[in-house]
């Protein structure tokens, strides 16, 4: 693995995201006088957060899964999660809810999930979803450590024992119809591969390999933090800062201080500047390029993934007899039309699916008494591929997608009121390239090694981090994405540092 050469005593990373907050917290385990700038008034980046009228809001990711890899991130200063974070296993993890009217659970549990599907299909396809859990768990042990969690130099590095084994399994096949060996069920289909949304790339077409993120929820499980999404980077933060990082808010990165081939210093436009015998930057990557002055070559042009409207929504707080899920996702009955619509047509769904969910379910202190707390995400077109006017059209599309939730889910949306409405024309003035929260799709060209490395050639000290470089979109993977970079600092110790 190549590593930055030289001291590398001093280091700046640019952004207090999830990947920014990892490396941090590994680098200072291992010795490094770390500083973090961030242009936000708080930590946390595309886990974002909104407090409006009595509202505790999360506006990124609502799903949490492989607290494993936070235990790790946490160890990296000598602290574990529960001494940072409650954690609260969400169980089921999602309500499935399908067009016909039929629903089904989904747990973790082996045994509660087999019994769950035998009552909602029948013992065949238990007796498949069994095989199928199995395979999972057989792909994520040979995905993890030598896909996932490892830095490449180039494709040569794929060649290993373990890539041999993971096609013999099936991996480089396609997502889809690697799941149709094991179940047959349309429905049960779904459960099983809508995960590909993350990915950016249909099911039928994406590489079985990435149904390594079904594992992550409907095998590992869903959790969720007490205190919202947000308490994830604010206990980062904390554990950081204890650990002697120190942290720089409100103040955005304007220029890269360079000698030859190396960043010298970090200016910001408050006037300091920090001098880094090596950067970690997880900002988006037109401006990491920008602020290199590098753009790598590529044979192909960079796939952004598709993009989300989310809404969030306040609302009377559900019965308590009321089967009311801290996740549900509505399935349309159109369920490849919305691939088709949103990525090759550059069209909103004409017959929605939603994922919905009620942050409330886990902690009732988000909303104000009596209420609940929704977050409604639509799958929408990216702004590369679509030109819709999301300013002109926001109030009418949310309406209904708050018309499929109530006329859905009767027992949700009384007495609503619409607290704040993200579109992808919002995630791109936020930055993100072609209005996408979700980075760069999952394809082949954009997998592993062919991913924008975390590396830029030209520049001896400068690492990326982040969604867009690898492994890729998510919180797990976001995470693992800043200790990749720390090691790309910290296995060529000047300093003796464990690494």
């Amino acid at each position: 693995m190549r590593t930055v050469g030289g001291r590398t005593d001093n280091v700046v990373v640019v952004g207090a995201g999830l990947s920014g907050l990892s490396a941090a917290l590994h680098l200072a385990g291992r010795g490094r006088r770390v500083t973090v700038v961030e242009r936000g008034s708080h930590p946390g980046g595309r886990v974002g957060r909104a407090d409006l009228s009595g509202y505790r809001i999360d506006t990124g990711p609502t799903v949490l899964t492989m607290p494993d890899i936070l235990d790790e991130t946490f160890a990296a200063v000598g602290e574990s999660t529960a001494d940072r974070l409650e954690l609260i296993r969400v169980d089921p993890a999602y309500r499935a809810s399908f067009a016909d009217g039929s629903s089904l659970h989904v747990h973790s549990d082996a045994a509660t999930m087999a019994a769950e599907i035998e009552r909602f299909a029948g013992r065949a396809e238990a007796d498949g979803y069994l095989r199928l859990r199995s395979w999972l768990a057989r792909l994520y042990q040979l995905e993890f450590d030598g896909f996932i969690a490892s830095n490449f130099d180039s494709p040569l590095s794929l060649l290993t024992p373990q890539l041999a084994k993971l096609a013999a399994i099936g991996g480089f096949r396609r997502w889809e119809p690697m799941v149709r060996r094991f179940i047959t069920d349309e429905r049960l289909l779904r459960v099983f591969t809508f995960q590909a949304l993350y990915a950016g790339v249909p099911p039928n077409r994406a590489l079985a390999a990435y149904a390594v993120i079904a594992y992550m929820d409907t095998v590992s499980g869903v959790y969720f933090p007490r205190g919202g999404m947000r308490a994830l980077p604010d206990a980062m933060a904390a554990a950081a800062a204890d650990a002697g990082v120190e942290f720089r808010y409100d103040a955005t990165v304007t220029e890269l201080e360079r000698t030859g081939s190396r960043v010298t210093a970090v200016r910001t436009d408050t006037g300091e500047r920090f001098p880094a015998d090596a950067v970690v930057l997880t900002t988006e990557l037109p401006d990491t390029y920008r602020m290199l002055g590098r753009t790598p070559r590529r044979p192909l042009r960079l796939r952004p993934a598709p993009s989300a409207v989310v809404a969030h929504i306040g609302c009377r707080a559900t019965d308590p007899a009321a089967d009311a899920a801290h996740h549900t996702i509505l399935f349309g009955g159109e369920w490849d039309r919305t691939f088709e619509q949103i990525i090759d047509e550059g069209r909103t769904m004409s017959d929605p699916s939603l994922l919905v969910t009620r942050p409330t379910a886990g902690d009732p202190t988000l909303a104000p008494d009596g209420r609940d707390l929704l977050y409604v995400l639509a799958p929408a077109p990216n702004t590369a591929v679509s030109d819709k006017d999301w300013d002109a059209d926001r109030d009418a599309y949310t309406a209904q997608m708050l018309d499929t939730v109530t006329t859905r889910l009767p027992h949700l949306g009384a007495d609503a009121e619409v607290l704040h409405v993200v579109t992808p024309q919002d995630w791109a003035r936020q930055g993100m390239l072609a209005g996408t929260p979700f980075a760069l799709a999952h394809t082949f060209g954009q997998t592993g090694p062919f991913r924008p490395g975390n590396r830029v050639r030209g520049i001896d000290n400068a690492i990326l981090a982040g969604s867009s470089t690898v492994p890729g979109v998510g919180i797990p993977t976001a995470i693992v994405s800043g200790r990749l970079a720390a090691d790309r600092i910290s296995s060529n110790s000047m300093m003796g540092a464990r690494t």
